[in-house]
């Protein structure tokens, strides 16, 4: 018989913190998780009633608590709570790490009108070891990764204006940026901007110790996270949503701007 995790009954007001029983779940995690897969999900669905009460209900109650603060600086990125957290379950399908859980909690707050994991947006999670809070863009696809450099090519200096604003960098990391060895394709290898322009991802990380997930003070610090680095995700977002109407554009254009037939000559 698998080997339970003992809880207490939480209330149904889920306060807006972890309590440390939810990163005792997290450390019994990872070590089930190391194990054969089968005897992971053995481990799991008997301590998931632990996993719904110590982890997903308060993370839930977090992420009501930051996107009830976000209507005031990224009201664009409000979205219900239950799309914003990612499941703990991984997708083992096409790869070879065949655990069946991540060894953390997340969520993830996308511009509205965007897919879930593209565009610039919002995001933390929990880990048995430490909290993470970032902001940018990740995995921008493939149109909007080439909006966002050509708007680097005119609007860099701004750009780096947001990076370099002195409370953001004490709060945070830039992204390291996944860049690229050369210049992409058909730009200037001499653009003073050729170091954002070869990255593929842009963006702003913090680490906190795991401490800081059981402060009552914790969605309040996520938010001053979340909010310093607000304007550099409403920039990068700018170029991703005109490309985004030109496309639109484009395809009106096509569905209904065909070129009226020639009249005929009225015969008598």
């Amino acid at each position: 018989m698998p080997r339970t995790i003992k809880t207490s009954r939480v209330s149904q007001s889920a306060p807006t913190h972890f309590r440390k029983e939810g990163l005792t779940f997290l450390r019994a995690l990872v070590r089930a998780n190391n194990k054969d897969p089968e005897e992971a999900r053995v481990w799991f669905n008997a301590n998931k009633p632990v996993y719904e009460a110590e982890l997903k209900e308060p993370m839930l109650a977090i992420i009501r608590r930051i996107t009830d603060a976000m209507l005031d600086f990224a009201p664009e990125h409000v979205r219900p709570a239950e799309k914003s957290l990612f499941r703990i379950y991984r997708d083992t399908r096409f790869s070879n790490d065949k655990r069946p859980y991540k060894d953390h909690i997340a969520a993830w707050w996308t511009h509205t009108g965007l897919d879930k994991t593209s565009g610039a947006g919002y995001y933390f999670h929990i880990s048995a070891k430490e909290v993470t809070v970032a902001a940018g863009a990740y995995m921008p696809e493939k149109d909007q990764l080439a909006a966002i450099r050509h708007w680097l090519l005119d609007h860099h200096a701004e750009f780096r204006k947001l990076l370099a604003r002195p409370a953001v960098r004490k709060a945070f990391r830039e992204f390291e940026g996944n860049a690229l060895t050369r210049p992409p394709k058909g730009f200037p290898p001499d653009h003073p901007a050729i170091d954002l322009i070869r990255c593929r991802q842009w963006g702003l990380a913090a680490t906190l110790p795991v401490e800081t997930a059981l402060d009552k003070g914790f969605a309040a610090e996520v938010v001053r996270h979340f909010k310093l680095a607000a304007p550099m995700v409403a920039a990068l977002n700018t170029p991703i949503a005109a490309s985004l109407e030109e496309r639109d554009r484009s395809r009106k254009r096509v569905l209904f701007g065909l070129p009226d037939s020639p009249k005929q000559a009225k015969t008598r």
